[in-house]
């Protein structure tokens, strides 16, 4: 830089200074530089953010566990349901109390599910709706304390997941409900000697009308109302029936 460029720069800040407009000048390079250090911070987290540690990512889900006998682990299993409520409105509730195994084969047609979830542990958070729930016009407890699932065979969907067309029985009605699970993976952290552990997610859809729960259906469905109006989703961790070698 020459020296009269040097000076001619010096005579500038002078003036902006004189007029008051320092402090604005220094201002706006503090600005500048937090911003610059701001798009910087931003462009190494978009670099180096992926999938958490410990998550696997749907296009690394691996196709199946290892083939054997996986028993679920209650303690870390979840059933949640959303029920259709006066039509344009939504309950959500879930089951407490989920046990069964899962079983894993190399042939997907020898893969087998059997799952039973205790219909007494119903939980909506409103202690009088699951007693109303837990009486004869919706599960009938007292005549039919489980809920079970049982299918054998699988088959690849479009989007890469499973289906299971499996048979969904409550309050002794049997219905032929499909599965739709991924296998999320195995725990990378187990202790050594413990038995190896798989987790899955899977989703369904029923009408509760086909189970016999009939009552209030018009007001809470509406007159047109098709297809299922319950969802389901459930979150399974299970244990190999061996200790990992």
């Amino acid at each position: 830089m020459s020296s009269r460029s040097s000076r001619t720069d010096a005579r500038f800040i002078a003036e902006v200074q004189a007029k008051g407009g320092g402090m604005s000048v220094r201002r706006g390079m503090v600005k500048t530089i937090v911003g610059l250090v701001v798009l910087a911070l931003c462009g190494i987290a978009v670099l180096t953010m992926g999938t958490p540690t410990g998550l696997a990512s749907s296009s690394s889900m691996a196709p199946l566990p290892e083939p054997g006998t996986y028993n679920i682990d209650p303690v870390h299993s979840f059933a949640y349901f959303g029920a259709w409520h006066h039509i344009v409105g939504l309950v959500r509730g879930r089951f407490n109390k989920v046990t069964g195994t899962i079983s894993a084969a190399k042939d997907p047609t020898d893969c087998a599910v059997d799952i039973s979830i205790d219909t007494a542990s119903i939980d909506t958070q409103f202690a009088k709706r699951d007693e109303d729930l837990r009486g004869p016009d919706f599960f009938d407890v007292k005549n039919s304390p489980a809920m079970t699932y049982r299918g054998r065979g699988i088959r690849r969907s479009a989007d890469g997941a499973w289906v299971m067309d499996g048979s969904l029985t409550i309050r002794g009605v049997t219905k032929e409900v499909p599965l739709t699970f991924r296998f999320k993976g195995m725990f990378p952290d187990m202790p050594a000697g413990q038995p190896a552990r798989a987790s899955f997610h899977a989703t369904a859809a029923v009408k509760r009308g086909d189970f016999g729960m009939t009552r209030d259906n018009l007001m809470e469905l509406g007159p047109n109302a098709k297809g299922p109006d319950v969802e389901i989703e459930i979150d399974v961790e299970a244990n190999a029936s061996t200790p990992a070698k």
